[in-house]
């Protein structure tokens, strides 16, 4: 029997939540499931995820497959760097304080940028850490510059709104054409 790591939809039209299930890769996508580890809310920005991290890892040593899009949540989180420096372990290739200086350095570079998700990692011990992601800035469109529009003859097209100078560049220009004129009255 394939096991999926996978997402259940549930919630109402376009206000979609999804559970992180794993589950058979023969059930329905929001039928029976053997155990659920996580949420997945889209809706806030930015994206909340909720994961219980020690069970995502021990289904993934016992060799579910997560599905595409679980697999990029799981990797935003550093699930999937958790089960690879732990296969290190297991392996004999590095030590258990090595894998932890690993993933912490990680953890803290990952806290510098500026990330997508807000997550609450479920610990073993149930109480939850939570790390809040600061909102992205939205891109500033200018709305300044010539907008052509069509006058009521229909043949013509006039400008409007044309971009003003600067301050520093109107004044400048203005004194220009004060001396400009003091040298033809002159």
């Amino acid at each position: 029997m394939a096991v999926k790591i996978r997402l259940s939809k549930r919630g109402r039209k376009k206000l979609a939540l999804y559970d992180i299930v794993v589950a058979s890769q023969r059930a329905p996508r929001d039928g029976r499931f053997i155990e659920k580890v996580g949420n997945y809310n889209p809706n806030t920005y930015p994206a909340t995820i909720t994961l219980e991290a020690d069970k995502i890892v021990q289904w993934l040593f016992n060799g579910a497959q997560p599905t595409d899009t679980v697999k990029s949540i799981l990797s935003s989180q550093g699930i999937l760097l958790r089960k690879h420096l732990q296969l290190g372990v297991k392996k004999g290739a590095i030590t258990q304080e090595e894998a932890d200086k690993k993933l912490l350095a990680w953890q803290q570079s990952k806290a510098q940028k500026p990330a997508k998700f807000k997550t609450i990692n479920k610990a073993s011990d149930k109480e939850p850490a939570v790390i809040e992601a600061a909102p992205k800035s939205k891109p500033q469109t200018s709305t300044k510059g010539s907008k052509n529009q069509v006058s009521k003859a229909g043949s013509k097209k006039v400008t409007s709104k044309t971009p003003k100078a600067p301050k520093a560049e109107e004044s400048s220009v203005q004194q220009a054409q004060e001396d400009h004129n003091t040298e033809i009255q002159a």
